[in-house]
């Protein structure tokens, strides 16, 4: 079989295809999975820029996001066959509940990840694939979606109930997590406000459902905008994938709240806290999510057949090139790489 293999830091030109001598066989608990698709998410680049916040195994097979078929299972495994579709969760030890250090390990970090022609998986990492999903649609789910998903829901657990059917949503940008966003957002029942940085972008954030679209280029002000949209009151959850929660505090309602998913500037700006306490919104940091929250997310997937934005798929053999892709900043949707073949 053949894997890619990288060391943390030594970028897109250290990723090495190997051939290995033979196909690993399940031990107990295990399933062997044979990748069909696997996809690129920001965490991937910070993996190959020697910047992501999590242990980063040497040499290791990079890539969180991957679906495929079981092809072999190992003793004991009892809730997955040989021949069904699955993805696995990016940490395979976090069942359910919160987040905690017992759950770190994580797949192309710690532990190696989907960018192999045959993975080994322990089984409950294991999730079945919604069954109107291609292979390369399936590969997205893992990080992006299930971030989008936390965001939108994970506070729930906790008592704050979740984004409820006519409230407000802000996704910040066209990224996999905040297109995820837009999709759960009107399967729940939401207004959506996304923003973007063109009208070409916002044509298709409106093709997807957004109900207004604002251009934080032209406009910069953005959060203003959302309150006029509001009739002054804020907008109910902000999910802020660039680490702007300076402006995010000042778009969302008193009490409000803002999933912090993550951010694409290494100085990122001050916070005033003057602007959190006026808010009385609740911030949280997120890290993707639970394999139960992957399972109830697919139910929604299934029930309303959301289909994941697909920017392109590349070959496996030309996988540094889809990285190269990704990196540009040019993608709109999700960049794959298939096992058997790409296509645009």
């Amino acid at each position: 079989m053949r894997s890619y293999h990288v060391d943390s830091g030594a970028g897109i030109g250290g990723l090495a295809l190997r051939e290995h001598p033979a196909v690993p066989s399940p031990g107990p608990g295990q399933v062997l999975v044979a990748v069909r698709a696997a996809s690129l998410s920001y965490r991937d680049l910070l993996v190959l820029r020697g910047t992501y916040v999590l242990p980063v195994k040497p040499d290791v097979v990079p890539l969180a996001d991957g679906a495929g078929e079981v092809v072999a299972v190992g003793p004991g495994v009892s809730s997955v066959r040989v021949g069904e579709r699955v993805a696995a969760s990016v940490f395979p030890s976090w069942q359910d509940g919160p987040f905690g250090l017992r759950h770190l390990a994580q797949l192309g970090g710690s532990l190696d990840g989907m960018l192999t022609e045959f993975a080994l998986l322990h089984e409950t990492a294991l999730v079945p694939v919604p069954g109107h999903l291609s292979y390369e649609e399936a590969a997205t789910l893992p990080v992006a979606a299930v971030t989008a998903w936390n965001a939108l829901t994970g506070d729930g657990e906790g008592g704050g109930g979740g984004l409820r059917p006519g409230q407000t949503l802000v996704t910040l940008g066209s990224g996999g997590v905040s297109l995820f966003a837009l999709q759960f957002g009107k399967a729940l029942g939401a207004r959506v406000i996304a923003t973007t940085s063109s009208p070409a972008k916002a044509e298709r954030l409106t093709e997807l459902g957004a109900d207004e679209v604002i251009d934080y280029r032209a406009t910069p002000d953005w959060h203003d905008v959302v309150r006029e949209l509001t009739d002054g009151q804020g907008a109910d959850r902000v999910v802020d994938v660039a680490g702007s929660l300076d402006a995010s505090l000042r778009a969302v309602r008193v009490a409000g709240h803002v999933a912090c998913v993550g951010f694409v500037s290494d100085a990122a700006p001050p916070l005033d806290p003057r602007v959190l306490f006026g808010s009385g919104a609740t911030v949280r940091a997120l890290a993707v999510g639970s394999r139960a929250q992957f399972l109830a997310m697919n139910k929604v997937v299934e029930r309303d057949r959301i289909r994941p934005v697909l920017d392109r798929t590349f070959p496996f053999d030309e996988a540094p090139e889809a990285f190269r892709h990704y990196a540009s900043g040019a993608s709109f949707g999700k960049v794959v790489i298939g096992m058997e073949g790409g296509r645009a």
